[in-house]
């Protein structure tokens, strides 16, 4: 397929050489080729082909300032010639490979096989009408001519039922994939990008971004195109995605102005123009390599990958320094932080393999034990010779109870489980997104639901990120609301308009409200909103100011990151010199200041113990009232000699303060309810900021996350390291554990210390259950917190891409109290999970044990293969759709969470399952063995090979299924509730599934006849059986009635199916992340395909150079096929309920983190 895509691109490239006369002044091969080029040689021939960007502009018809003009006409031509942005995706699999798919089933295998056999012993009739006597009982049936025509039904109903177990399976992972398609077309329009188009600065879905776009780019962007810089400030670029290169790449204009698609800001801002996009940027010709189109498989089970061109574009590669040749066991390591499957996952596998060993032992007893009692009882003793002619008989024989026992082996092969946690995943991930919960990881939503530990962002989590200044410190006066402009000095207030309005981000605007009455619209960093808020107050207006000296005036910026946690710009004045403005973290711009403004706005020295009064009798009470504090100042520097600039210590000193203020950020309304909610559900809450330690105390105490007079610790980043490394500097697990279980609030925190505290918690063994982390992020530096976290949540709104990108849920209103919803669904998911298993594991007992002694006593099972199948397939896949899709209910935040050592299958179920059992073998053998008295029929029992339906035995059918009826109505309360139909209308999918089954159980007996082996019963017979299921809800208050405490064989039978829940390496980090029963089936496989991988990716990748393509990033490009294709190859081998298995060898987490430190623009 790569190739096939690669030479469709290259001629349709090549038709379009004769694009100049199309009017732009290049094609786009003279672009692709120029986007390959690097540093100084770019300059060069930008500056010799094009005359400088300018020249480029003008080619594209674009203008550096005023963008395109937006034409329609315009904007098709350009994406008709220079193409879309947007990597095509992989065609979806068809039905039809679905079905293909689901009959690799093995049980389904083998039925198939001996449904086959049966079907053809059944044609065959032995030669010689030999009298029955000769063949001995084994002829019973087989005189009777019509019977004996009968004999293919059996095998044609098995075959019809396995073809209906095949679609309703295939359906339903058609609908899922639907789903995740759905999902990745809403994720798509998410994402949005800045561009200039008509002077406005506007955002347009990334798709919509064409050749010739002016895009403005800003810290924290994935940048969607290719694109050459027109203008930056103190730029630098994550380019690992592409090279391998873990160092940040300094761009500017004029040393190396390439921007490629993929990468991320890690600092800095600018403006560039779009000179590729989609398949002709250098993402978009690696993934054309690769075959074009992302892998969906990959993307289906592992991340609901994120949007369209930009984001198809998010490569795997390894993003280790190392590089990309790293062997296994290194990318295990880099991939450490998604580690252990989700906890459920572990414990269904697990409980499933043995499920399936011990039907499997089961089965096998059950057809030795027929074949042996037939062959004793024909042969040994009747004394019987084995005749030729009667070998068909005799194998017809073997092969029904071949059928037998496989039917006992599909009956206790729980296949509903995965079909249960897929249905109720995808069914709680739709319902979330209607809760602002954007889920990227399927299993991140049961995790949820395991949380103990919450570490939440201040800004915009918690408040509601609406920036206002609310006090002020200027001229010598602590003003506590904002002053009249007449009153504060007017050489101060002329300093401060100036300061505030050029050292600020130009894309940061207050825009007039959208509807009569509102709120003025903050655009772009929402703390410099609130310092123009601060000018608009002061009556007057920073966008004049702007104008006058636009973004290309500005000499040199030092953009926000979080080590200087100041922003500053200095302009040239036109006498010459120059001017610095600085705002900043008000304690660390004042350390930097020796001068103030005292009351008419001149300088007057600034000494230390000034500063210190100034903290106690302005800033602290600032704080204490839950106050951002800013100061703002300036420093003028003589023309001659020019200061070095880049020696940052010696310019950013000696300033002069202009003012502090306060910014206030209210708490949202609705957190410290949905924090009190987090609390009494067993979820610790800790608040982690950039901001001082008063502010995020008066906070913290707003929201409800300390209490006064409890034990807490509340402390800043500095001493949070003191306290937790030793002399060396090294961080020590011991010393964490002195401080997380206290720690709620952790202020002026740096990105470091917030991945720091969650690996502490997550590696802590303090506890005797391993803490579960969630952790909110928004910047760029959080995407090692967040991809260390069990569970990271980005911000939707105020989120930067790299932020949503290493995260697992996206919170779309950025608001707190969505995460509370997240942990009620995901503890729903695992409730579901456990009321299907419940109900699942009660038919499987009795049906097992039915078809066992049933066979071995009357040599015959009372439940038919068809039937049984019938049973399986309602049972499995409709139960598991009725109690998967249970709502959610307040209820579930009032108890702890499970923890990951909790055994699936608590006390209480164990009771309901062993106690439902009981009451349902009682009924069924008494049928069995007693039925034909009470009802007054013939006895069903010992019937001959071939012969007619007994009612005897539809009856037993009968009831069997209404007691599975009325028990899954049982099953929908698992912690012993009372009250079973509690809230039973509001989940109008079970309703409809249980008269669904009963309709068509109706159906199956008065019609099934022959092939289901039924014959039709009178209504008093039909009320009998459906009274006999009715009991099943009696019974179920009966066994409700039990105390626990009483059955302590039970807690015991509870944890015996899993002991060693997580066995110790799997909790070791460096550890393969398969779980056991996994590992066994797989290894084999999955280093077979890796290694077939492997070649056929360098084979592709060496034809592909041959055939001539110039591409210098070839290392990214091996590495990057390398991790896809094991991204494929895992998942090619792995079924739906092992998601994690792909997650596991596919999320190459970025070590850049922690070689440099990464930026940020806000707290």
């Amino acid at each position: 397929m790569g190739d096939m895509s690669n030479s469709d691109f290259y001629a349709k490239n090549q038709r379009n050489e004769g694009n100049h006369a199309a009017g732009f002044g290049c094609s786009v091969m003279e672009l692709r080729s120029l986007m390959e080029l690097r540093g100084t040689e770019a300059v060069v021939k930008l500056q010799e082909d094009y005359g400088a960007v300018e020249g480029l502009c003008k080619r594209l018809k674009t203008s550096p300032t005023e963008g395109l003009a937006g034409v329609q006409t315009d904007l098709d031509k350009r994406k008709e010639i220079f193409g879309k942005n947007l990597i095509p995706p992989k065609k979806p699999k068809t039905f039809l490979q679905l079905v293909w798919e689901a009959l690799q089933d093995v049980t389904l295998i083998i039925l198939e096989i001996a449904a086959l056999i049966s079907l053809g012993l059944s044609f065959y009739h032995p030669p010689g009408q030999t009298s029955g006597d000769a063949c001995g009982a084994a002829a019973g049936g087989v005189e009777d001519e019509g019977e004996a025509d009968a004999g293919w039904i059996e095998g044609a109903a098995i075959l019809l039922s396995v073809v209906c177990v095949v679609l309703v399976t295939a359906f339903n992972d058609w609908s899922k994939e639907k789903q995740f398609r759905g999902l990745q077309s809403r994720i798509e329009q998410e994402q949005k990008f800045q561009v200039v188009r008509g002077s406005q600065v506007i955002q347009l879905p990334v798709a919509d971004i064409v050749v010739g776009d002016i895009a403005q780019i800003k810290y924290g962007d994935l940048l969607p195109t290719d694109g050459v810089l027109i203008q930056g400030n103190d730029l630098k670029i994550d380019e690992s995605s592409l090279t391998g290169e873990s160092d940040h790449v300094k761009k500017s204009a004029d040393k190396d102005p390439m921007l490629l698609s993929g990468t991320h800001v890690m600092e800095g801002s600018g403006r560039m123009v779009v000179t590729a996009v989609g398949v002709n940027s250098q993402t978009g010709i690696i993934f054309t390599l690769l075959g074009a189109g992302v892998e969906e498989e990959e993307k289906k089970e592992k991340k609901v990958k994120k949007p369209d061109g930009a984001a198809a574009m998010e490569m795997q590669p390894l993003k280790s320094a190392e590089g990309g040749e790293a062997d296994e066991k290194e990318r295990k390591k880099v991939s450490a932080p998604k580690k252990e499957k989700s906890v459920l996952q572990g414990k269904l596998t697990k409980l499933a393999v043995q499920i399936g060993k011990a039907g499997l032992l089961m089965s096998a007893i059950t057809v030795i034990i027929l074949v042996l009692y037939f062959a004793i009882n024909n042969f040994v003793m009747e004394k019987r010779p084995w005749m030729t002619e009667c070998t068909p008989i005799y194998i017809q024989y073997f092969v029904k109870f071949f059928i037998i026992g496989v039917t006992v082996l599909v009956v206790a092969v729980p296949e509903g489980l995965p079909l249960a946690v897929t249905i109720s995943l995808a069914y709680s991930v739709k319902k979330m997104m209607k809760d602002n919960n954007l889920v990227r990881h399927l299993d991140a939503c049961e995790t949820m639901g395991n949380a103990t530990a919450i570490c939440s962002d201040k800004t915009g989590t918690l408040t509601t990120n609406r920036m206002t200044a609310v006090q002020c410190y200027v001229g010598d006066v602590h003003y506590k609301e904002i002053p009249d402009p007449g009153v504060i000095p007017p050489k101060s207030l002329d300093l401060l308009i100036n300061a505030i309005s050029i050292n600020s981000a130009y894309t940061t605007k207050i825009l007039p409200p959208d509807k009569e009455g509102g709120l003025p619209k903050q655009v772009g960093n929402k703390t410099e909103c609130g310092l123009l808020g601060l000018v608009l107050d002061l009556k007057r207006d920073y966008q004049p100011i702007r104008n006058q000296i636009p973004e290309e005036k500005l000499y040199k910026v030092y953009t926000f990151n979080s080590v200087r946690k100041s922003m500053s710009t200095v302009i040239k004045l036109p006498e010459g010199s120059f001017r610095m403005y600085s705002k900043g973290a008000s304690e660390i711009v004042l350390k930097k200041c020796s001068h103030i403004l005292n009351e008419v706005g001149e300088p007057r020295v600034f000494r230390p113990r000034d500063k210190d009064e100034m903290v106690k009798k302005v800033i602290e009470p600032m704080a204490c009232d839950g106050l951002r504090t800013i100061c703002v100042a300036y420093r003028d520097f003589a023309s001659d000699p020019e200061p070095k600039w880049d020696d940052e210590n010696n310019i950013l000193t000696d300033l002069t303060a202009i003012c502090v203020v306060g910014i206030e950020d209210p708490v949202r309304p609705e957190v410290p309810d949905a924090i009190q909610k987090c609390q009494r559900a067993g979820i610790t809450v800790r608040m982690v900021t950039g901001d001082n330690i008063n502010t995020a105390r008066a906070i913290a105490i707003k929201c409800g996350i300390i209490h006064p007079g409890e034990d807490f610790l509340c402390i800043d980043g500095k001493e949070f390291n003191r306290r937790i490394r030793n002399e060396k500097g090294e961080v020590e697990q011991e010393r964490i554990d002195k401080v997380w279980p206290k720690l709620r609030v952790l202020a002026r925190s740096s990105p470091t210390d917030k991945h720091t505290l969650v690996k502490g918690i997550i590696d802590s063994t303090m506890a005797d259950q391993r803490q579960v982390v969630a952790v909110t992020g928004d910047g760029t530096n959080d995407g090692p917190a967040l991809k260390k976290a069990d569970v990271g949540f980005a911000m939707g709104i105020a989120g930067t891409d790299v932020a949503k990108e290493a995260s697992d849920i996206i919170l779309t209103d950025d608001n707190f109290s969505s995460i509370v919803k997240a942990v009620m669904w995901g503890r729903n998911v695992y409730d579901s999970i456990s009321k299907f298993l419940q109900f699942q594991l009660t038919v499987n007992v009795v049906a097992v044990i039915v078809a066992f002694t049933g066979a071995c006593i009357t040599q015959d099972s009372p439940l038919k293969a068809v039937q049984m199948l019938w049973v399986n397939l309602i049972m499995d896949t409709f139960a598991s759709l009725a109690l998967a899709t249970e709502p959610p209910t307040e209820a579930l935040l009032r108890r702890k969470p499970y923890g990951r050592n909790k055994p699936l299958i608590s006390s209480t179920m164990t009771k309901n399952i062993l106690g439902h059992a009981v009451y349902q073998l009682i009924l069924i053998f008494t049928l069995l063995f007693a039925g034909e008295k009470i009802f007054d029929i013939d006895s069903g029992r010992n019937a001959p090979l071939h012969s007619p339906p007994s009612e005897h035995y539809t009856i037993i059918f009968n009831t069997f299924v209404m007691m599975q009826l009325f028990n899954e109505i049982n099953a929908r309360k698992i912690h012993g509730e009372r009250n079973v139909f509690d809230g039973i209308f509001r989940n109008p999918i079970f309703c409809s599934i249980v008269f669904g089954t009963f309709a068509i159980q109706i159906v199956i007996v008065q019609f099934g006849g022959k092939p289901f082996s039924c014959q039709p019963l009178s209504l008093e017979k039909w009320l009998w059986c459906v009274f006999l299921g009715l009991g099943e809800l009696v019974w179920g208050q009966v066994i409700a009635t039990i105390p626990n405490s009483h059955l302590r064989f039970l807690r015991r039978a509870g944890q015996l199916t899993h002991k060693d829940e997580l066995p110790e390496e799997d909790v070791n980090e460096e550890n393969e992340e398969i779980d056991h029963a996994e590992r066994e089936l797989r290894r084999g496989q999955i280093l077979w395909f890796r290694g077939l991988n492997r070649i056929q990716t360098q084979i592709e990748v060496v034809n592909t150079f041959k055939s001539g393509t110039s591409f210098q990033g070839a290392g990214a490009l091996r590495r990057q096929s390398s991790t896809t294709s094991q991204n494929q190859d895992v998942t090619n081998v792995s079924s739906p309920s092992h998601v994690s298995l792909s997650n596991a060898l596919s999320s190459p987490t970025s070590t850049t983190a922690a070689t440099a430190p990464p930026t940020t623009g806000q707290c």
